[in-house]
């Protein structure tokens, strides 16, 4: 059975709400979002990385990752080539990743993409269900998109989104 990423996003911007549903097989969104055209590229790119990383589009997620990307799980820290192995070998199948919250940031080339998701996925041979809020952070290198970084941070407590960014 494929894996599935099911991906809606809340947006909190200029007091206004957009939602949006993608499957792993499809993105297909219910409405376009306040958000710049800019924000809505990352999101797209984000959505499609939950996507190959359900796949195991190892080909495509080897051009987005940097050579010197990092990713930082709650059992460990890998590098790009370690992250690739994993998802190559099965060792973490993402299943199902449900994305509540979703903002941008940018400085300069640099994006930083802040949601909070719920993740089912294989660890290791066993399931495991858990909310996380996940940091991306891309440069923007040759006039493409690469991944930087993709942290994972358990979340626990009522939700909360990110402090709105400075006008």
């Amino acid at each position: 059975m494929p894996s599935e990423i099911k991906i809606s996003r809340r947006l909190l911007l200029a007091g206004s709400a957009a939602t949006a549903s993608a499957t792993a097989a499809e993105a297909r969104p219910e409405q376009t979002s306040p958000s710049s055209e800019r924000d809505n590229e990352l999101i797209a790119l984000s959505q499609q990385k939950w996507r190959w990383m359900a796949e195991k589009n190892v080909a495509a997620l080897d051009k987005l990752f940097d050579e010197k990307s990092i990713f930082v799980h709650m059992s460990r820290t890998m590098n790009k080539s370690q992250e690739i192995d994993v998802i190559k070998s099965g060792d973490i199948e993402y299943r199902k990743a449900t994305v509540s919250d979703i903002s941008v940031r940018f400085i300069n080339d640099t994006a930083t993409v802040w949601s909070r998701i719920e993740l089912q996925a294989i660890v290791g041979g066993n399931v495991a269900n858990n909310p996380f809020t996940v940091t991306e952070t891309f440069v923007k290198v040759g006039g493409q998109w690469k991944l930087g970084a993709l942290v994972f941070s358990m979340f626990r407590g009522p939700p909360a989104t990110p402090a709105a960014a400075p006008s």
